[in-house]
């Protein structure tokens, strides 16, 4: 609620009451519509609408002219609400108008600027002028000294950057300015855009060499370092200035001083801003404030950046421009970027893993003229010069069996996907996967398989990989891991069904009970196969937040998998769930291309009669198993999802350094 002041006219007396953020902004709105606020232009349309101390005035004072003290009051009321709303973190956009309507208040106060103060004497002013800039000793200026000396600098320093009639420049203008040093470097015969430089160290590798060296105030001399770095912040204070810069692996602070560098300090002032890429060279110092920092001797522009960064406090927040700017979220947005170093460690640990075992990568077709390995809409393309209708790669199955077909033992790709499918949080049209597949082994296999590469992935970027946060629940990745059948889990949900009764009579049972439980289009399900997976992704899938198992699925939705050998009517497969979502999945492969055939003549039948996500009858693929395929283990892995979890994500988004996003309009 908030506190409407009301202000008696007769007595002065002042009142607080309250009332809900909805009777203010119904105040508001009245307010406004009856006598428009010119200040109401400056509010974004889609701008959070915080209540104003001009519409709590028009709705609780009468008719007439306001006296002094009641406009002091409400001055004093929206100074108080100006400070309640940053603290709420309101943007600066939001709180325009609010500082605008303060001043508007406060020109209707009759001035009280005291008179001005008398000039000091000549004799006082010259010996301020007198005061030195160094210590005695010569030793050079400090942070501490150089705040008394320059506070009043550092201060006007401080103040945003504005045109002379007080307004901020506009980003246009901003550029401009940008522009306006980059031609003065250009005339003054310095190359804006450097060829080359060579970094001595990075900064973290400075941290690390000075740990626990050097006190407050000391100066290795001995050393000659350079580092190079994005510009994040500088603070001047005269002869003396202060700049931290980033590169790849953290920041580090630069000191530079005017008696050090003669006539290049001018120029460093004069061109570089927040976001220019520079490169300084000198000895290292630790302040006396305790700061490590490069005691820069001299400076090199090796980037003038032309666009400024966002705001330093409040970064880029909004999740859109992030994934349309990832190159500005990678800049401002520290554990974006470990997300994805951490991404390309578990990626090489997953090649490293298989390397040692025995696997080779492999690279496949990403143009199909028969799309097949998985259930899923393709997108389709055209290739001119051979008059084809291609699709691009739904999986990256089919032509690994053949290389196990043509001879090799183990072999791995790990490569994107495209699906044409719908997006979401854990659906990316393009992702990453691995699959993999080794003689002579089956589904049981590739368990043990799939934990052990999993884990190695997790130990890059996990200290405890039996205690991995993610959102509010902390996954446990010690093996083993739970395992549990289809009709087993479902079973926990739905124990009065009998999914292994195939007779048209249970179908009909089990579909009212699978609708009762809130199971959707059960009347599609043509088969107790096709009910008892809508049951499990509707019912248990979403619960399943520790990494599990689900084996032994029915025939129909498994067509490449090797028949159950003990249970009719199921095939050897599991998929690995975790965190509520799938994250790999597993076959014994089917090797019988009779079996094959009619399997995908039957998916075919599908296509034909509407199913986008069936596959089509590959006669290459079905001609490789009939020379002989051998017993073999396949495993497929969606690499973006083992990153969701390892990085602690949300969203896919989040891991796919450049996502799909429709045009920003």
């Amino acid at each position: 609620g908030f506190g409407l002041l009301l202000l008696s006219r007769r007595t002065g007396v002042m009142s607080f009451t309250t009332t809900t953020l909805r009777s203010v902004a119904k105040h508001t709105v009245t307010s406004t519509s009856a006598t428009p606020s010119p200040f109401s232009l400056l509010q974004p349309k889609s701008s959070i609408q915080y209540p104003t101390t001009n519409a709590l005035r028009m709705s609780t004072t009468p008719e007439g002219e306001l006296s002094i003290s009641e406009i002091e009051a409400l001055v004093a009321k929206k100074g108080d609400e100006i400070r309640a709303l940053k603290t709420d973190g309101i943007s600066k956009e939001d709180l325009a108008p609010h500082i605008a309507e303060l001043k508007e208040l406060k020109s209707r106060l009759p001035s009280t600027d005291p008179p001005p103060k008398p000039k000091p004497p000549k004799q006082q002013k010259q010996q301020k002028q007198k005061q030195p800039q160094t210590k005695k000793d010569d030793k050079p200026l400090t942070e501490s000294n150089s705040d008394k000396h320059a506070s009043k600098k550092q201060q006007k320093q401080k103040q945003p950057q504005t045109k002379k009639d007080d307004k901020p420049l506009t980003e246009s203008e901003f550029r401009q300015a940008r522009l306006d040093k980059l031609a003065s470097m250009r005339d003054a015969n310095v190359e804006p855009f450097a060829y080359t430089y060579e970094p001595t160290h990075t900064s973290q590798q400075l941290i690390d060499l000075y740990d626990g060296k050097l006190e407050g105030g000391e100066e290795d001399s001995e050393v000659d370092v350079a580092v190079a770095g994005r510009i994040l912040a500088r603070r001047g204070f005269g002869k003396l200035s202060f700049y931290t810069i980033q590169d790849e692996m953290g920041i580090i602070q630069l000191q530079f001083e005017k008696s050090r560098m003669g006539e290049s300090f001018k120029n460093l002032k004069a061109w570089t801003d927040t976001g220019d890429i520079i490169g300084a060279r000198g000895t290292i110092r630790r302040t006396d404030k305790g700061e490590l920092s490069v005691y820069a001797k001299e400076w090199t522009m090796l980037t003038k950046s032309i666009a400024p960064l966002p705001d330093k406090f409040h970064g880029l927040t909004d999740i859109s421009k992030r994934y349309r700017s990832r190159h500005v979220d990678l800049i401002v947005n520290p554990n974006v970027r470990q997300t994805f170093r951490d991404r390309a460690k578990i990626t090489m640990s997953l090649r490293q893993q298989l390397d040692q075992l025995g696997f080779l990568e492999m690279d496949t077709p990403v143009l199909h003229s028969i799309s097949g390995g998985a259930d899923a809409k393709p997108f389709e393309t055209y290739h001119n010069s051979m008059d084809m209708n291609l699709t691009l790669r739904i999986a990256t199955e089919l032509h690994l069996k053949r290389l196990i077909v043509g001879g090799f033992d183990k072999v791995f790709e790990v490569g994107r996907i495209f699906r044409n499918e719908g997006i979401s949080t854990r659906h990316n049209p393009e992702f990453t996967s691995v699959e993999l597949y080794q003689a002579y082994t089956d589904y049981n296999d590739m368990m043990e398989l799939t934990e052990q590469l999993i884990c190695g992935m997790a130990e890059t970027c996990n200290d405890d990989i039996a205690s991995i946060p993610y959102g509010d629940d902390i996954i446990s990745l010690a093996r083993p891991w739970k395992r549990i059948t289809m009709h087993d889990i479902v079973a926990e949900q739905l124990p009065d069904v009998d999914f292994t009764d195939t007779s048209p009579t249970n179908l009909e049972k089990a579909k009212a009970s699978a609708a009762a439980a809130g199971v959707p289009k059960t009347e599609e399900c043509k088969t107790i196969g096709y009910l008892l997976n809508a049951c499990f992704e509707e019912l248990c899938e979403s619960k399943l937040i520790q990494p599990t198992f689900v084996t032994d699925y029915p025939v129909e939705i498994s067509p490449l998998a090797k028949p159950h050998r003990s249970k009719p009517g199921l095939v050897e497969r599991f998929e690995l769930f975790a965190t509520g979502r799938e994250l790999a999945n597993s076959f014994s492969e089917l090797t019988d291309p009779i079996d094959q055939r009619a399997r995908l003549e039957e998916q075919a039948a599908k296509k034909a009669a509407g199913d986008e996500e069936a596959c089509d009858v590959d006669e290459g693929f079905l001609e490789a198993l009939e020379v002989g395929m051998p017993p073999t283990g396949g495993l497929g892995i969606g690499i973006d999802r083992v990153v969701m979890l390892l990085t602690n994500s949300p969203s896919i988004r989040d891991v796919i350094a450049f996502p799909l996003l429709k045009p920003d309009s």
